[in-house]
């Protein structure tokens, strides 16, 4: 396809801001694009299936069928119930993490400081935007429907002991990653608020998420 066709195919262009939640539904077959405008920004996101909200994006069933840690292009990602919830298609970064976890002002005042715990955090907009996006109240989703996210863009090594490093992100400007869906899908994202660790620079910025119809 080449890109005249890809943007003939174009459903939903939106740029999130910084620090601010984002939610759209997905049909499965079409593409999912997350791009990274300004560098090193950690996106976090939940993928849910719109048939059934208790079916979703699974880290532990997808880090075990796949054999490896890191999320990256030709990846498969996998739900609760071992249901493949949709493939990363494309991918110009490199690898993508799924052990980190989302912010809180809890995991905030342990990994950092007390003073940290009123800081505004990805659960803090996962919450939000279930309580209040009319996407969650058309399919009834609350905060139980709250599970393992993806951290597009951030990363997290493992040390040979087991333990997670927040290091400097390796994205950089223009950079993205493209998922087709394998059902029908609800997107939920945090782009990150995070200012404590360097895996956005300590300086959250921009994204732009785009869903297209058609093949390649």
């Amino acid at each position: 396809m080449t890109s005249l066709q890809a943007f003939n195919q174009t459903i939903l262009n939106e740029v999130c801001p910084a620090g601010e939640a984002w939610m759209c539904e997905v049909q499965k077959g079409q593409y999912f694009r997350i791009i990274d405008l300004e560098g090193n920004q950690a996106v976090d996101t939940l993928l849910i299936s719109a048939s059934n909200p208790e079916e979703r994006y699974s880290a532990t069933d997808t880090l075990a069928i796949n054999q490896q840690i890191y999320l990256e292009k030709g990846t498969a990602l996998y739900t609760n119930y071992g249901n493949k919830i949709a493939t990363i298609h494309d991918d110009n970064c490199g690898r993508h993490d799924t052990l980190g976890g989302a912010c809180s002002c809890e995991s905030n005042t342990v990994r950092y400081a007390h003073d940290t715990f009123p800081m505004h955090s990805c659960r803090n907009n996962f919450m939000t935007a279930l309580a209040l996006h009319p996407i969650a109240k058309k399919h009834g989703l609350n905060v139980r429907h709250i599970g393992p996210n993806i951290n597009f863009f951030m990363n997290v090594p493992v040390s040979s002991d087991g333990h997670l490093k927040f290091d400097d992100g390796i994205s950089a400007p223009g950079k993205y990653v493209e998922i087709q869906a394998e059902m029908d899908l609800i997107v939920l994202i945090s782009n990150c608020p995070q200012l404590n660790n360097p895996c956005n620079a300590y300086n959250p910025t921009k994204i732009q998420l785009i869903v297209r119809n058609g093949k390649e």
